[in-house]
């Protein structure tokens, strides 16, 4: 069985190998930064259409993601979208 190598994002925004695949995918384009699940049907829509390929990313837990700078999907996270949207809003 040949050894699988994977690309995942850390902390610092940096891209690293992995041998464990990421339990969670994101876009990073310009300043739009966003995570959510592998099985996101915002996400796998805008992939089918070829969108996303380039600007792909994965991590390997949602606190690696959000110390990366990405924010939740709203489709796929919308609690965790929300009480981001709150906190940005300074509601917490």
């Amino acid at each position: 069985m040949a050894d699988t190598t994977y690309t995942l994002t850390g902390r610092d925004g940096r891209s690293y190998p992995s041998a464990m695949p990421g339990s969670l995918g994101g876009y990073r384009r310009g300043n739009l930064k966003l995570y959510g699940r592998l099985d996101c049907p915002s996400a796998l829509r805008a992939l089918a259409r070829g969108h996303y390929v380039r600007h792909r990313v994965f991590f390997a837990d949602e606190e690696t993601a959000v110390a990366a700078g990405h924010r939740p999907c709203a489709v796929c996270l919308p609690w965790q979208y929300a009480r981001w949207k709150d906190r940005r809003n300074g509601a917490l």
